[in-house]
């Protein structure tokens, strides 16, 4: 199925150098939000190579790094709701709020704690 909001392109480490991307049902669910949410999911984090997420202080244990995760511009309040609204109306059961920085973590992974919301 070829995603109607999203390209592989969005995904990509900011490394520039590798080639790793997330996995396909990362981007049909996200797909399945974006068409709920009605409003422009902005991807600023996809994969990253593990040399890229210690360069940015994330965590070793990040789901980026599998593949499995993607951060979501939310520019607004409003616009925050939306997007978590339909993360969980789409299946997600592990969502993260940066309310400083103005982005949504959502993941797929399955070997981490689910149906969890938390802040950071």
């Amino acid at each position: 199925m070829k995603p109607k909001h999203f390209t592989p392109a969005e995904f990509k480490c900011q490394c520039g150098k590798c080639s790793g991307g997330v996995k396909t049902t990362l981007i049909e669910m996200l797909d399945d939000a974006r068409d709920m949410a009605k409003v422009p999911f902005v991807i600023t984090s996809g994969y990253r190579c593990e040399a890229h997420n210690a360069s940015i202080g994330a965590s070793p244990t990040s789901s980026h790094t599998l593949g499995l995760a993607a951060d979501i511009a939310a520019p607004t309040s409003h616009h925050a709701f939306l997007i978590m609204q339909s993360l969980i109306f789409c299946g997600f059961k592990r969502i993260g709020w940066n309310q400083e920085k103005k982005f949504i973590h959502c993941d797929i992974d399955a070997d981490k704690p689910q149906r969890v919301l938390f802040a950071y």
